[in-house]
């Protein structure tokens, strides 16, 4: 797996495997178990998918060393604000049966994120969390949270595919050397988009799959 160096030195999957809607558990877990068998070694949850639990579960089960693991959580709106921030990452740890994250974000920019910053902060520096980040963050939020604190995001996770490449928001974090990580990569098989000519085309010059230049284009452009 290709890696790629955040602005905080820590090295992070280029790929990674998402589980937003796979809420049932057994699935859950049957899911994150077969794309760690698979060679994925970034899995990506959140404390509002409601299945920390199945994930941890499947880390545990695939005989995997935690440390080869990269494993990413989020904090939910109704938990923004430093004390409720603090909670809700021990209860992260509780539902994953691990004692760090490797990369925790703030799900939405909404509610007392700056509290939320602060507390993650903290954890970041108590060595709980190695990378810090955040979602769904457009330049202005993304503008004011680099001014008001001290640590700078390591990561935005949004919405960026073939349809939606963020030109503006990419340029904004590139000053920072904040890296795009991108959420429905695959628009979430909207507008046609593993037949679309354009893509169709640029994989049949280089023996690829459209699905394969959209992974590539997101990897680059993280």
């Amino acid at each position: 797996m290709e890696m790629i160096q955040l602005n905080n030195g820590v090295q992070m999957p280029q790929l990674g495997f998402g589980v937003f809607q796979v809420t049932d558990e057994a699935q859950c877990r049957a899911c994150v178990l077969e794309a760690l068998k698979t060679g994925y070694r970034l899995i990506d949850t959140a404390a509002c998918y409601g299945n920390e639990r199945a994930v941890g579960a499947a880390m545990r089960e695939s005989g995997i060393a935690r440390e080869e693991i990269f494993v990413s959580s989020k904090v939910w709106i109704q938990d923004a604000g430093y004390e409720a921030t603090l909670r809700s990452f021990e209860k992260t740890l509780e539902n994953l049966q691990t004692e760090y994250l490797d990369l925790y974000l703030i799900h939405m920019p909404y509610g007392d994120y700056h509290g939320s910053w602060r507390a993650m902060e903290e954890l970041l520096r108590e060595g709980k969390i190695r990378a810090i980040g955040v979602c769904n963050f457009l330049p202005d939020r993304l503008a004011d949270l680099i001014l008001s604190h001290e640590i700078v995001p390591a990561v935005n996770q949004m919405e960026c595919h073939p349809f939606c490449q963020q030109k503006e928001l990419r340029a904004f974090q590139e000053r920072y050397g904040i890296k795009m990580m991108a959420w429905a990569p695959f628009a979430e098989g909207r507008e046609g988009i593993f037949v679309n000519p354009v893509l169709a085309e640029i994989g049949g010059y280089f023996g690829k799959t459209p699905a394969q230049v959209i992974l590539r284009c997101c990897a680059s452009a993280g």
